[in-house]
């Protein structure tokens, strides 16, 4: 194989080339022969390839041995060209008549291709269970290779992301001072009447400009910012309502890097806010510094939760859902990595280079109050990726 010399490679080969020989080990353990990776981001951190095709099939292959290869809709092998890190002997592209057509799946094209490499009949390990693997494509595969063996090698190639490079670390921490720009356009833009649109047109255009040198992606989620009654639930987006006074908004957003994502999310209110917003607001950040004593190596993801949950619970307070769960590299519709999450019974250990978005929000009976953090865990203990002002922001 001729590697590519595509000056987009995010990472060195020998950086992918260590990805694979892990992501091979796991293989291994779970006797998997030939492994179809369709999550975008699992193809991305196995091969570099970056683009807007998921919304048609598409897969990385990584086979026993020799380098992954790309496959995909004939027009976006052009891109994988432009974006992986293997030869573009390794890059195939089916036929266009394949794409949203009833009379043909385009995972015949793909068993074809397994078979032209003697892997029709070997343990084939599959996501089952992710955004971009369909019902249809689990079906024609398994008419159209009798012989192989299917297993289920869902979060796989997750796990293996959990603990970060130096370099992974490095586009988080820029991702992150991009979230904290994003929160200062809105503490400076945010006043009573403002158009809730326009607000969030500046927090894209804050984070699409970057910070300190370093451009924005696009975020996995868009920005959540319900205000008053409507932040009672936790995933409402926007309208073009104006702020009022009186009310608190959550801005639940992420900085993104190279695809590499920092969420954060602060409360805003306009006005002052009712003595439970700020005992709900110091129940939480003693909650948080409680959770934080346990975010250190050798410790488990529960241990989070446990003494996050313990103390909000003897301030007055319940959350009846996760902390917390990991982050980094993603793709729409989400920016979790679905691995590990701050939890009661998650007995995952913490490891150095782990990266986990804590998130302990509150849902009252008149509105909602999120302050939540990326937090990178170190050698010794826990580091919060941002510097932003952890209270509630209050505009009189």
């Amino acid at each position: 194989m001729t590697p590519n010399q595509s000056p987009n490679l995010s990472f060195s080969t020998a950086e992918y080339e260590a990805r694979i020989a892990k992501t091979r080990a796991a293989m291994q353990a779970k006797e998997i022969d030939v492994l179809i990776v369709t999550d975008p981001a699992n193809m991305a951190w196995l091969t570099g390839y970056e683009g807007w095709s998921f919304y048609v099939h598409q897969a990385v292959i990584l086979g026993p041995d020799g380098p992954p290869i790309w496959w995909g809709r004939a027009m976006d092998a052009l891109g994988a060209k432009r974006t992986v890190f293997m030869g573009h002997d390794h890059i195939h592209g089916y036929d266009d008549s394949y794409v949203q057509n009833p009379e043909k799946h385009p995972m015949e094209d793909l068993s074809m291709l397994l078979a032209q490499h003697g892997w029709h009949s070997k343990n084939i390990g599959l996501e089952l269970d992710n955004y971009y693997f369909t019902a249809a494509a689990y079906l024609s595969l398994v008419e159209t290779l009798p012989l192989a063996r299917v297993i289920n090698a869902n979060g796989l190639v997750n796990w293996q992301r959990s603990v970060k490079s130096e370099t992974e670390i490095t586009y988080l921490r820029r991702a992150a001072k991009i979230v904290e720009k994003m929160h200062k356009t809105i503490r400076e833009r945010a006043e009573p009447g403002v158009r809730k649109n326009d607000l969030v047109a500046d927090i894209y255009h804050a984070g699409i400009t970057g910070a300190d040198g370093h451009w924005g992606d696009y975020p996995s989620i868009v920005p959540l910012a319900p205000s008053g009654a409507d932040a009672t639930a936790p995933h409402l987006t926007w309208d073009d309502s104006p702020l009022e006074k009186g009310e608190a908004t959550f801005f639940e957003i992420a900085g993104v890097h190279r695809r590499y994502h920092a969420p954060q999310s602060r409360t805003l209110f306009l006005g002052e806010p009712p003595a439970k917003y700020r005992k709900a607001e110091n129940a939480v950040l003693e909650a948080v510094s409680a959770g934080m004593a346990q975010a250190k190596p050798g410790n488990f993801c529960e241990d989070i939760a446990n003494a996050f949950n313990a103390t909000l619970n003897r301030l007055g307070f319940e959350k009846d859902s996760r902390a917390g769960y990991s982050i980094g590299l993603s793709y729409p519709p989400d920016w979790g990595e679905r691995t590990f999450s701050l939890r009661k019974g998650d007995r995952t250990v913490l490891e150095p280079g782990m990266v986990f978005h804590f998130m302990p929000a509150l849902w009252l009976d008149d509105g909602g109050i999120e302050i939540t953090e990326p937090v990178l865990i170190t050698k010794t203990g826990a580091e919060n990726l941002c510097n932003t002002p952890a209270e509630l922001a209050v505009k009189l």
